[in-house]
């Protein structure tokens, strides 16, 4: 392409402080080294990780930075020893790599590579460096995706390359939200036909693991969060009943208990919130309940919970990206999705241009929104 081996011009949204709004910029973006591709972005969920990040909630982030880290476009150009891909090619970029090298890749029970943020930071490519400047300065990644670009640069570890098929502005749901929660119910959890889940959150994350308790048998799907607008869209991907908290007087914990006898099978906390894991642990069945963590605290958050929980047999998980191993994975769940294995039409209630970014963070923060998707 003409454009390859240059520096390339366009606009990105720069977060230049923690708390601010995003601002629209003009910023270069340098050609892709060896073992990386530059990729045009062509539409961008915002999730909550991003928001998480904006606000200082996260760790080894550094500003200026572009975030954006659920994406799908088409590789503009690749650097040198790049073989798996070429110009021309859909992709999604992963916020969890791949690198099929260390010893979590090595092993069929993590997809956490070593390469993602907990283990080291990804504000730089694998040299240390940036590929991004704005206004003279340099500007950070995030996650190695900075999906908020119109071109992005990223390591081919974390570089999925998706069915030509695919269309691009529901592909990016693949970068984080779907995967997450669905892999949860299906490879976490693993739940069983005819069991009873509870489902705590219901964003984007919290309807993708209703429709992996649905399509693993679940017979009983109970959808818990504090907007009821939520119930209709809970109820049209699977869930058997809702329930709103705010409606009780009695802990959540206690209401479901109530509703079933004795405890759900599983639980799926997909919000972040430590009260709420707490709630989610607390009302799986004694014995052989199973809890699952799938929303991100806070990095300084903890929490405090009765030992007997686990002592009596119930198991505590967490789940990344539901599990997935992502180069792997992320082709053929969107090959599932273009043989009509899933529905996933009403997880995007909000479709924006790019230049109205905070306004589709607005509705995040505000709870209005499942999931966004900015079209670059």
């Amino acid at each position: 392409m003409a454009t390859a081996g240059k520096v390339i011009k366009c606009r990105a949204a720069v977060a230049w402080s923690v708390g601010q709004p995003l601002t629209i910029e003009e910023v270069e973006v340098q050609p892709p080294k060896s073992h990386e591709v530059r990729i045009k972005i062509v539409s961008s969920g915002i999730c909550r990780t991003d928001d998480h990040a904006l606000h200082g909630d996260m760790k080894n982030i550094n500003f200026p930075v572009i975030l954006g880290h659920e994406g799908a476009g088409i590789v503009e150009s690749v650097g040198e020893q790049v073989t798996e891909l070429k110009p021309g090619d859909k992709v999604i970029p992963l916020c969890i790599p791949q690198c099929g090298k260390c010893s979590s890749c090595l092993s069929p029970h993590t997809n956490c590579c070593l390469k993602t943020h907990m283990s080291e930071a990804q504000n730089v490519m694998p040299d240390k460096t940036t590929r991004f400047s704005c206004k003279g300065k340099a500007v950070y990644h995030f996650l190695w995706t900075s999906t908020f670009s119109e071109y992005t640069v990223v390591p081919t570890d974390a570089v999925a390359k998706i069915d030509d098929r695919a269309p691009l502005d529901k592909a990016c749901l693949f970068g984080c939200g779907f995967p997450t929660g669905y892999g949860a119910a299906v490879n976490t959890a693993k739940v069983e036909p005819g069991s009873t889940c509870a489902i705590f959150g219901l964003g984007a994350i919290g309807l993708s693991t209703i429709i992996g308790c649905k399509s693993s048998g679940a017979s009983r799907i109970i959808a818990i969060d504090i907007n009821s607008n939520k119930f209709e869209k809970a109820m049209f991907f699977g869930a058997t009943e809702c329930i709103n908290p705010k409606d009780y007087c009695k802990p959540i914990e206690d209401v479901i208990i109530e509703m079933t006898g004795h405890g759900v099978n599983y639980s799926f906390e997909c919000i972040g919130s430590t009260d709420v894991m707490k709630s989610a642990l607390e009302c799986t069945h004694i014995g052989y309940g199973t809890s699952v963590i799938i929303g991100g605290a806070p990095p300084n958050a903890h929490i405090t919970f009765d030992p007997y929980l686990l002592f009596t047999g119930r198991t505590w998980k967490g789940s990344i990206f539901g599990g997935w191993k992502s180069k792997e994975f992320v082709p053929r769940l969107v090959a599932d999705f273009l043989a009509n294995k899933f529905n996933l039409d009403g997880l995007v209630s909000h479709t924006l241009p790019f230049e109205d970014i905070n306004e589709g963070f607005h509705l995040l923060q505000s709870g209005q929104s499942i999931r966004t998707v900015l079209m670059l």
